[in-house]
């Protein structure tokens, strides 16, 4: 499918719902992000169990409404349409995107790791329509043991890819890097802890898409 990323990409790890009141929580989030005109969320899940998966994924469709908003589901293809998700992003371990493209046809999103120091062999021949790159920075957000690869580290992925791949930043990337990590050629940038850690995201959002959007106009001229 034919998809336009926006510059941010919001992924919502479950690590910061709270407990109690978890519903309501996740639709006050959900409806403030989709009023600020988040349009591609993804949300993360590593621990809980299948049925706090889907409890979560239907108030989080509910409050981003389909049509408007594309909800990527983290590993679990089996649970993409019963959730009612746009997509999945796959890694390591999990399903690979030739399978899960298989299982979710040609409409919807896939995504997945395409390397940090160098990119994957022959990655870019998955039927995927992004591939994450890093950990740009150090991260406490995702488990990982791989090296930051810093900037020159993104410069050099998109390098290897050529310029059509999208390539989606991940991993340590705050408000103060994001524009560097953009005009190293990443295409989009992952945020997690620096959005989801504020008080208030959805305002956080509108930040980081005025900041981006200047940075992107400035490198498309």
């Amino acid at each position: 499918m034919a998809y336009t990323f926006p510059a941010v990409y919001p992924i919502l790890d479950s690590s910061i719902i709270p407990v109690v009141g978890r519903d309501i929580f996740l639709r006050r989030l959900g409806g403030s992000l989709a009023e600020a005109g988040v349009t591609l969320l993804e949300y993360r899940n590593k621990t809980g169990s299948e049925a706090e998966v889907l409890a979560d994924a239907a108030v989080l469709r509910e409050a981003l409404p389909a049509g408007q908003v594309k909800l990527i589901l983290d590993d679990r293809v089996d649970l993409v349409d019963q959730a009612g998700f746009d997509g999945v992003h796959v890694d390591a371990g999990d399903a690979t995107p030739a399978e899960a493209r298989r299982l979710l046809g040609a409409d919807r999103i896939v995504g997945t790791f395409g390397g940090s120091d160098t990119l994957l062999p022959d990655i870019l021949l998955a039927p995927a329509n992004y591939f994450s790159i890093g950990p740009v920075f150090p991260t406490r957000t995702k488990q990982t043991a791989k090296a930051a690869i810093g900037l020159d580290g993104v410069r050099k992925l998109r390098a290897e890819a050529g310029p059509d791949a999208v390539l989606v930043g991940a991993a340590g990337i705050t408000l103060a890097t994001a524009a560097e990590v953009l005009a190293a050629g990443a295409s989009v940038v992952a945020v997690s802890e620096a959005l989801f850690h504020q008080a208030d995201p959805a305002a956080e959002f509108l930040i980081w898409v005025a900041e981006l959007g200047r940075v992107r106009a400035g490198l498309s001229s």
